[in-house]
Order: C-alpha cells, then sequence, then structure tokens
C-alpha cells in the first residue's frame, strides 16, 4: 500500500467523489449523497489506516472493513480501485447483471468485501464477530472497522452489537459513524433524533472521538487514538456532509437515491476540480 499525505487523500477524497459520480451516472441508479460523505473516510482507510494486501485478498492477517450502509458502496468500489484491487474500466459496470460491482457490496463475486451489507443495521453485528474472533486468533492480529450511516444507527439491533462490543471489551473494534444528518426521506433529527449520541455510545462502553469527518487531519487523529485504546471498543462520530463537495447535493436528502443526468455530472466534475466529464 502506498501511503499518501494529507495533501494527497484530501485530492483522492475528491477523485473518490467523481468516480463513484461517474459510475451512478453510467448505471443510472446508486446513491450519490452519501458515497460524497464518506470520501475522505474510505481515502483515509484504504491510503493510510488499513493494513492489507491488494493482491492477496484473503490474506489472514488483514484488517477487516465492513461498509454497513451498503447502499454507499460506489465510494468503496472507487477505493478499491486506486488501491488496485480491482480494474478502471470495471467500474462502468456498477449495478449491470453479472457485475461484480453490484448495488451492495456483494462477497461472493468480490473478495475485498468481508460481507453482503445493505440490510442496515447488520454491520456492526457482523464487525463484533470479527472482532471477537480475533481475541481468540493466536497467529494473526487485526483491527476491525465498521462504517454506519447515521439514519441506520436508529435500527435497535446496533445497539445490542454495541452493548455486547462494550462488555467484551473489543479494543481493536472501530466503528465509525457518518454523521451527514440527513437519510432518505428527512434530515435525522426530524425523523429520528440521536442526540445525544456520544453519550449513548460512551454509555454502552465505548471510547468516543468526535471530529470533522470530512478533514483528512482529523480522521486520522482519530484513528490514532482508536489505536491507542487498549480497553474499549472505539467509535468515530464523524460530523460530515450529505452530497460532500457537490453544492446542488450538499446537505438534502434529495440525491439519496437519484442518479445525476449528464448535464449534473458535468457540473459535478467541474465543482470537484476534476474536470469535464468527456476528460475523465
Amino acid at each position: 500500500m502506498v501511503v499518501l499525505s494529507t495533501k494527497e487523500l484530501s485530492g483522492l477524497a475528491q477523485e473518490l467523489r467523481a468516480d463513484s459520480l461517474k459510475m451512478i451516472a453510467t448505471a443510472v441508479s446508486g446513491h450519490p449523497g452519501g458515497s460524497l460523505s464518506a470520501a475522505e473516510i474510505l481515502a483515509t482507510l484504504y491510503f493510510k489506516e488499513l493494513g492489507f494486501r491488494a493482491q492477496e485478498p484473503s490474506w489472514p492477517g488483514r484488517d477487516r472493513f465492513i461498509l454497513s450502509k451498503g447502499h454507499a458502496v460506489p465510494v468503496l468500489y472507487a477505493a478499491l480501485c486506486r488501491a488496485g484491487c480491482i480494474e478502471e474500466e470495471e467500474l462502468s459496470t456498477l449495478r449491470s447483471i453479472d457485475s461484480r460491482l453490484q448495488g451492495h457490496p456483494d462477497h461472493v463475486r468480490l473478495p475485498w468485501i468481508e460481507a453482503a451489507t445493505g440490510s442496515l443495521g447488520q454491520g456492526l453485528s457482523v464487525s463484533v464477530g470479527m472482532a471477537l474472533a480475533e481475541k481468540l486468533d493466536n497467529e494473526n492480529n487485526y483491527r476491525t472497522y465498521c462504517l454506519m450511516g447515521d439514519g441506520e444507527i436508529q435500527a435497535g439491533q446496533v445497539w445490542e452489537a454495541a452493548m455486547s462490543a462494550g462488555n467484551f471489551g473489543l479494543a481493536k473494534l472501530t466503528g465509525i459513524v457518518d454523521y451527514n444528518k440527513v437519510q432518505l426521506d428527512g434530515r435525522v433529527a426530524n425523523i429520528m433524533d440521536l442526540e445525544p449520541l456520544a453519550d449513548k455510545w460512551q454509555a454502552f462502553g465505548w471510547h468516543v472521538v468526535d471530529v470533522d469527518g470530512n478533514d483528512i487531519d482529523s480522521l486520522l487523529a482519530a484513528y490514532d487514538s482508536a489505536r491507542a485504546n487498549d480497553e474499549k471498543p472505539t467509535v468515530i462520530i464523524a460530523q460530515t456532509i450529505k452530497g460532500k463537495g457537490v453544492s446542488f447535493m450538499e446537505d438534502t436528502h434529495a440525491w439519496h437515491g437519484k442518479a445525476p443526468d449528464d448535464n449534473e455530472l458535468e457540473q459535478a466534475l467541474l465543482e470537484l476540480g476534476v474536470g469535464a466529464a468527456q476528460d475523465n
């Protein structure tokens, strides 16, 4: 894995956004908002934090990453492509029949995917199981990371998993909440308010780090804090912006499950600073 500087990671996050939008536009289907909000999270994980081998997806010592908010998988595919796991031309097959790049992560078709996700609320439970397995593993030493949506954590199963992780002291488990404050049909606070969110996680026995989730240095410091903690699981509350980087997509639920047309894609790519659509 090539480790990038803060400036390079920021540029990479923009490229992940552009790749995600081009995939979704080609498929005429997908979820731009939650993909764009998580770009810095995926950039820092795959190019700074995670231990993995692009050519050996089943390496036993790899860190595990679970994308619990599976509908945001375009940004994960973009990261896997930039990391050398899949070829760039495969990105254009998103959501196509027989494609490895399905609309939600598919572990059977794509070996770098740890688990099929997208039935929201289940990813943290899977991650708890993986973290428990690591505690029993006498040969391999790895960490488990789980990225959740904020609307997703309104589900009760998340809190059952959170209680289990705290109870078992899973210090090598890091949860990340993409707290963009907008879900499928409105603002999270108006549908099922999560606050006081940090207090809730603390009450379940977690070490809590609240950061700007669209800032590279803040995320890297949060990962360091998680690694330094050896008693509790860590949750990073990543304060992000839905549709980050594209003015007409930001902070609105209108782009949850809507693909941009050609003109919208052109404008979005210009705003992201990656040039016109035909140049990419």
